[in-house]
């Protein structure tokens, strides 16, 4: 396995690869070409900034049976696509701020995929040398407006709507792993990504069928049961396997 990221020193920022307690500093963004400038800095002496940086971020919903049925819903035979606004994410350790704190403002725990090459028609079979890694990312949606505007777009795509990270990983199985989100400490979410409806192979080519994936978008593959409100004071904690977690703070917005 190996590990990507975003980083800030100071005032700069750059993509590199982290290699035990050392950033292997990129010339471009991992997606495009792994290129090493020969500079390294130490991991505790940067900052972890956001990982990704999409032209599209797709989510899919309704892709675990356990969260169908708590949200009363009914399955629809193919994945359920729309998308983010890729202005909604938001780095570790970024605070989630509430649009609207009057509202049920609900936390969604997601395996996320980075694609690393164009996809485009693509079979299931091949979708998945489409892929660059995978990360963390939390789908914060606000249900008021889901319910009254009937749609998902906007009521997921606040500014700090879509935590990601912090790192990107490739080379590696994510067919079963355990995915998990905390609380202020306490387990709300514990699944397995293998309860997923669709997995990731076929969710990429449902996504490419006329619609061109580029290098460096981002899928969120679904959220498992378990979802629920947050408020101004949060902890949330999100992990995938024995990945490092993302971790977010909640406050209401100005």
């Amino acid at each position: 396995m190996r590990t990507f990221g975003g980083f800030k020193s100071g005032e700069k920022f750059f993509y590199g690869e982290v290699r035990g307690d050392e950033v292997h500093v990129l010339a471009k963004p991992y997606w495009i070409d792994i290129q090493l400038t020969g500079e390294v800095r130490k991991l505790l002496e940067v900052d972890v900034d956001l990982p990704v940086a999409p032209s599209k971020l797709i989510a899919v919903g309704l892709n675990y049976a356990d969260h169908i049925a708590e949200m009363k819903r009914t399955p629809l035979g193919t994945p359920l696509i729309w998308f983010k606004a890729p202005t909604s994410l938001l780095p570790p350790n970024g605070n989630i701020e509430i649009a609207f704190p009057e509202h049920q403002t609900d936390y969604e725990t997601e395996l996320g995929v980075v694609i690393g090459r164009a996809a485009k028609n693509v079979s299931a079979a091949e979708a998945l040398d489409s892929v660059f890694g995978y990360t963390v990312g939390l789908d914060i949606s606000d249900r008021d407006l889901q319910k009254s505007e009937k749609q998902f777009g906007r009521c997921k795509s606040f500014d700090t709507y879509t935590p990601v990270g912090p790192f990107v990983y490739t080379d590696l199985d994510v067919r079963d792993l355990q995915l998990e989100l905390r609380q202020n400490g306490e387990i709300r979410q514990k699944a397995r990504t293998s309860q997923m409806i669709y997995p990731v192979a076929e969710i990429i080519s449902f996504a490419s069928q006329s619609l061109t994936l580029l290098p460096g978008d981002v899928i969120l593959t679904g959220t498992p049961s378990g979802v629920g409100p947050i408020k101004a004071g949060d902890q949330l904690e999100a992990r995938i396997g024995d990945w490092p977690p993302l971790q977010n703070r909640v406050i209401n917005a100005d």
